[in-house]
């Protein structure tokens, strides 16, 4: 999903300077355009982004894409969840927000950047793990965040925008349904980040830093532990090994409720991309990527294990916060 490529450290070698960004960048407290290298940064499917040089020092400018508000993003929410993250040590830092120019300027962070297969690595799966409890148990964020909402916000919208869904999407809704009613109410949300791509990833050489809080708030933990899991395809022995990280033991109501998110994630993903496709003026193959979500999680739903995972019994449990906070 939203996806702030800066693994070179580089953008794409030709300086923009249009009197957009002129304009946004003389807005910013002690700054000048004048003073200013602006590059484009690859791989952004949601917004734009830009590298911003002043100096020895070295920034990110993202201007929102157009509409982003119908994909659930709230901006002011983002920047506060933004913030959040770089005060516990998690995110960059954030330099300015400029809401009516939809501009959000924080600092590039060097390091290197963590592909899906690196992930699998158990040290490094287990610094992922530690830079996730560090938000989870963090500050609260604004706003809230729930897959079944939102997958069916996503579907509503994108039918009054004119997309065309295939005939196996009310399917798809309908085994949401189930996990929903298996799951039950969320009792304890926490802060979540619920866009845990690897592109989102960057190891700075002491901690394995996140960005993109766009999708940021307070919703289920197991959801990002699923839709990491999801997202870099985890295998079932490392799924067993993320949990193991995260609680210190791997008890079956955990594994069962982490399965269903890690399920519910590829709808997620898949409805989203179709919604991109009815309001989105990015160049890229949504509905290509929203079919092979739906795909997925139509392949995932129709395991064996599924239905047992439906099964209600006991209640998953919670990880010891690692800062307990008032």
């Amino acid at each position: 999903m939203a996806r702030l490529v800066q693994e070179s450290g580089r953008g794409t070698g030709t300086e923009y300077m249009d009197p957009r960004i002129r304009q946004i960048l003389d807005q910013v407290p002690g700054w000048s355009a004048a003073s200013t290298a602006v590059s484009a940064l690859e791989g952004g499917i949601t917004n734009r982004n830009y590298r911003v040089e002043r100096g020895s020092e070295v920034f990110v400018l993202r201007l929102a894409g157009e509409s982003t508000h119908l994909l659930g993003i709230d901006r002011q929410h983002e920047h506060a969840a933004s913030s959040i993250a770089a005060e516990v040590g998690v995110g960059a830092e954030v330099v300015c927000f400029l809401e009516k120019e939809n501009a959000l300027i924080t600092r590039f962070v060097s390091g290197e950047p963590i592909a899906p297969e690196t992930t699998r690595q158990p040290e490094k799966l287990r610094r992922i793990v530690e830079s996730i409890r560090l938000y989870h148990d963090g500050p609260a964020f604004p706003g809230e965040f729930s897959v079944f909402k939102t997958v069916r916000g996503y579907h509503e919208l994108a039918q009054q925008h004119g997309v065309s869904f295939p005939e196996t999407a009310l399917e798809a809704l309908g085994l949401l349904g189930q996990i929903e009613r298996s799951l039950g109410p969320l009792e304890h949300p926490v802060p979540c980040h619920n866009d845990l791509l690897a592109a989102n990833f960057i190891d700075d050489g002491k901690t394995v830093r996140i960005l993109d809080w766009e999708y940021a708030g307070m919703g289920d933990p197991f959801f990002d532990l699923g839709n990491f899991a999801a997202n870099q395809r985890l295998e079932r022995d490392e799924c067993e090994l993320l949990l193991r990280l995260y609680f210190s033991e791997v008890r079956r109501p955990d594994t069962a409720h982490f399965h269903l998110m890690r399920v519910a994630s590829d709808l997620r993903e898949s409805f989203w991309g179709y919604l991109q496709t009815g309001i989105s003026t990015l160049e890229f193959d949504f509905e290509q990527y929203a079919r092979d979500h739906l795909e997925h999680f139509l392949k995932s739903s129709a395991a064996p294990e599924f239905s047992s995972w439906l099964k209600p019994g006991e209640k998953p449990g919670l990880a010891p916060r690692l800062n307990p906070r008032n």
